[in-house]
């Protein structure tokens, strides 16, 4: 009795440690949780707490524990790699909107324009860093956040845990098409932008050839900030929606098996 009880504990912590890995390392890197604006402290105390509720749930789809170090290493190894692979790719899907909003910016005349993104940790356009702050506060009033935590359980189909470490050339396969796919998406949200500042440019270069004593650039600069403002209010609500859709769409595509 004693030895089985024995057993079951060690089982029991063995099967935390590598969901512990998992949720960790990925929370460490996906948005929203794992922003510089949260404490590390909470983060850690957070996947603890997430790692202790899923360990009973998730100790089916868990191998037992392996009777050499070597081998326990190297799957806490492949463990924080999948981690690791699943953060990375939730952060590049809301890097589309650091593109978006570097595009925006540059077509608005605001480029120059930069304050600090905390979602970075670095100095970027205005716009860039409200399309960034507008996302990651999407993420947690619509439930998202929730959305990527089920992704992180998910994962345990796509990468079980019994499998080993995971086939490098299909997650960098997969990490190229995100970043396709977070490029394409930054530049469709941007279109309207792109296609207003590409018509107030053509038609004040068409002025200064005709009026080559006017001084375009005075007229040109506060208009393209004008109209881009205006544009924004009217685009905003839209281009998050469609981005929150596509974050969606891409999450599931990509962290079920399909990329």
């Amino acid at each position: 009795m004693q030895d089985f009880l024995q057993q079951l504990v060690v089982s029991n912590i063995f099967a935390f440690i590598l969901i512990f890995v998992r949720f960790g390392v990925a929370m460490m890197i996906m948005p929203g949780i794992g922003d510089s604006f949260v404490s590390p402290q909470v983060r850690l105390l957070f996947a603890v707490a997430i790692s202790f509720v899923l360990t009973p749930v998730l100790s089916s789809h868990l191998p037992t524990l392996p009777p050499g170090s070597f081998a326990l290493l190297s799957m806490i190894v492949s463990e924080a790699f999948i981690g690791v692979f699943i953060g990375t790719v939730m952060r590049i899907l809301v890097s589309a909107l650091d593109t978006a909003g570097t595009l925006v910016s540059i077509q608005s005349s605001l480029s120059n324009s930069t304050m600090f993104n905390p979602t970075t940790e670095a100095q970027v356009p205005i716009l860039s860093a409200v399309y960034s702050s507008l996302g990651v506060t999407l993420i947690f009033v619509t439930g998202m956040d929730h959305q990527m935590l089920a992704a992180v359980v998910d994962s345990y189909k796509l990468f079980p845990a019994t499998a080993g470490f995971p086939d490098t050339g299909s997650v960098s396969e997969t990490i190229v098409k995100t970043l396709v796919l977070a490029f394409k998406v930054g530049v469709q949200l941007a279109v309207p932008f792109l296609v207003v500042g590409t018509l107030v440019q053509v038609g004040f270069g068409l002025l200064g050839r005709l009026m080559p004593q006017v001084q375009v650039f005075l007229i040109a600069l506060p208009l393209q900030i004008l109209l881009s403002s205006i544009l924004l209010v009217f685009v905003l609500s839209a281009v998050m929606a469609a981005w929150l859709k596509e974050f969606e769409a891409a999450m599931v595509y990509f962290l079920s098996g399909g990329g």
